[in-house]
């Protein structure tokens, strides 16, 4: 229990500032209007793309026989990876809306 006071003691900075990311990430994506989201879900996939190859530049880097470190990043990669296809497909899915059907 000491432990954990103690870090939070260090980092409390950090520990308010990821709480103030929170809340103002929660507010702006609250306040998009509907047309913006389909371009800014393109944006943020195009982002978490470069992030995941990050990650798995990282991943390859780590100590072969440091087990958690390992476990830690290929979970990491693979929700990574579960992020960019389904940030994908719901952009497909959000384009596929607004074509016109054609008529019978």
């Amino acid at each position: 229990m000491n432990q954990i006071l103690a870090f939070i003691g260090e980092n409390v900075t950090f520990i308010y500032l990821i709480g103030l990311m929170i809340f103002v990430g929660i507010e702006l994506i609250s306040h998009v209007p509907s047309v913006l989201h389909t371009p800014l879900m393109s944006g943020a996939n195009a982002i978490h793309g470069v992030v995941l190859i990050g990650a798995i530049i990282v991943l390859g880097h780590a100590p072969t026989d440091d087990y958690f470190s390992l476990i830690v990043g290929f979970v990491g990669v693979f929700v990574g990876t579960l992020n960019v296809i389904g940030g994908f497909v719901v952009t497909d899915r959000m384009l596929e809306m607004f074509k016109k059907k054609p008529k019978k």
